[in-house]
């Protein structure tokens, strides 16, 4: 892509996680696969993430950059280190091991309990994007925009305003509004910010403080992570108590909230080069799925037939995913001859739910609570249909791996599943549209019901081709929204506060 003189060229991209060696959602596979698709189009891009055990082990060879003695009240002493990832590419590790040099996830203890001092570690994670991002930058490498991921680092924009004057533009992505950041108010004295941050106008919500309110509040833009995302947190149902904040930039400057739909990383996932399924295909060679789905079905203890369609589903076992709705539908997909195979875990009881209709019904539905990452790709390429049926999505990658392995998924329309999967009828399948199944109210009535007029076009082999063709003939990769962001760059400068 070629950028305008005025474009920028430097990006700092904050973020708490980068898969594959620190990965609890769709942010971390994010944090890897776009920097590096900006990087393709000639920025350059340094990812600033906390230095993690798994990230201190993949890389000894660092090199210190900077040590920050004073980061402010109660925020440890940290060094800022770097190694390199791809040419125009680095990481730039926060180095606390007092912070981040902890056995669990990123967020919480191997028990599942978050850490306590999470309103300090994301602090200093924000501190520090905001310090780097200012003209009072220790480095010698001054980025043109700094670009803000989710809660964990959106107070640097709150920093940028309290506490630095100048510098890059700022700019926040939400990946989930359902997480915010909430904190007690009086750590603000503790995050090294004024009396003054307290207030309505700060990062004060509902007397407590939030991270991500601040980043709402201070950025000079802000995204989602789809268009129909971008839209539906307006609202109060999906807006999560922040709609009116968002209805504000929203309103007040067109173009100050965007959804830019995700990508996903055809490196890994492409049926084609794909090492972890038993038989790589691609458009032209869809017969090769019929050799995936014998497969699975093998490694699931499914009992199949030609005529019996096996349905995939690969996610977090909550209430926002839909587990619940798959569960109440499970009975009437058995009565039409389907097979479940459920891969994930999350809701203690709505595991145990699963773990039951699986002793139930042995050889038609298997659940395997946990992540395995081959069998993950086994599901995309040996399903007949894939399941997403989401009460919210705000992008969501598992129905792009779908539509990419030329397995047509079933989703409910919200969020980015509403931008990516067209619904089967007889006008989009005129038009050469339709790639998948969508329905519209959350209710285990109206999945099925979708699923069923899936399963009833699966079982005609020629328009169930053309579905798939459709969905694989469609560029997922990431490249489309690296374009996007490096526009959205360059017109974010001219906003800088």
């Amino acid at each position: 892509m070629a950028l305008s003189p005025a474009a920028p060229r430097r990006i700092l991209f904050a973020t708490p996680e980068i898969a594959p060696w620190v990965k609890t959602g769709g942010l971390g596979d994010v944090s890897a696969a776009l920097p590096a698709a900006l990087a393709e189009t000639g920025l350059e891009v340094r990812v600033l993430v906390p230095a993690y055990p798994a990230l201190v082990a993949a890389f000894p060879e660092r090199v210190a950059m900077a040590r920050i003695e004073r980061p402010g009240a109660e925020l440890l002493p940290a060094t800022i280190s770097r190694a390199a990832l791809q040419p125009r590419l680095d990481l730039l590790l926060v180095e606390c091991p007092a912070f981040y040099d902890r056995h669990g996830g990123p967020y919480q203890d191997r028990g599942g309990r978050d850490w306590p001092d999470n309103a300090l570690r994301f602090g200093l994670l924000s501190r520090l994007a905001a310090l780097l991002a200012s003209d009072e930058t220790p480095l010698d490498w001054h980025p043109d925009v700094l670009h803000c991921n989710d809660w964990q680092t959106a107070l640097a924009a709150a920093y940028r305003r309290y506490r630095h004057k100048a510098g890059a533009a700022i700019v926040t992505t939400i990946h989930n509004l359902a997480f915010q950041g909430l904190f007690p108010l009086s750590r603000v004295h503790a995050l090294d910010l004024p009396a003054a941050a307290m207030s309505i106008e700060g990062v004060e919500f509902h007397g407590q403080m939030s991270f991500l309110k601040a980043g709402l509040q201070h950025s000079d833009r802000l995204s989602t992570v789809s268009p129909t995302y971008a839209r539906e947190i307006c609202e109060p149902d999906h807006g999560f108590g922040l709609d009116g904040v968002l209805r504000h930039r929203r309103d007040r400057r067109s173009g100050d909230l965007v959804g830019i739909l995700n990508g996903i990383d055809t490196r890994q996932w492409n049926p084609a080069t794909d090492r972890a399924i038993a038989a790589p295909y691609n458009a032209r060679s869809l017969a090769l799925k019929q050799l995936n789905r014998a497969a699975l079905a093998e490694r699931c203890g499914l009992a199949l037939q030609a005529d019996t369609p096996v349905l995939g589903m690969i996610s977090r076992i909550t209430l926002q995913k839909g587990a619940d709705l798959v569960i109440e539908a499970a009975p009437g997909l058995l009565a039409r001859g389907a097979r479940l195979v459920i891969l994930g875990s999350g809701d203690a009881g709505l595991e145990a739910a699963w773990r039951a209709l699986a002793a139930a019904h042995p050889g038609r539905i298997d659940v395997q609570i946990g992540f395995d990452e081959a069998l993950a790709h086994l599901i995309e390429a040996g399903a007949d249909l894939f399941l997403m049926p989401s009460r919210f999505e705000p992008c969501g990658l598992n129905q792009m791996y779908s539509l990419a392995y030329g397995t047509p998924p079933v989703v409910r329309a919200t969020g980015g599943l509403a931008d990516t999967v067209v619904d089967c009828t007889p006008r989009t399948l005129a038009d050469g549209t339709a790639n998948g199944f969508a329905f519209g109210p959350p209710s285990s009535d109206a999945l099925l019901a979708a699923a069923v007029r899936a399963i009833q076009v699966w079982r005609d082999p020629g328009t169930w081709r053309r579905l798939q063709h459709n969905g694989m003939a469609r560029d997922w990769g990431w490249a489309p929204a690296a374009r996007q962001y490096a526009e959205w760059y360059r017109s974010s400068l001219g906003r800088a506060r």
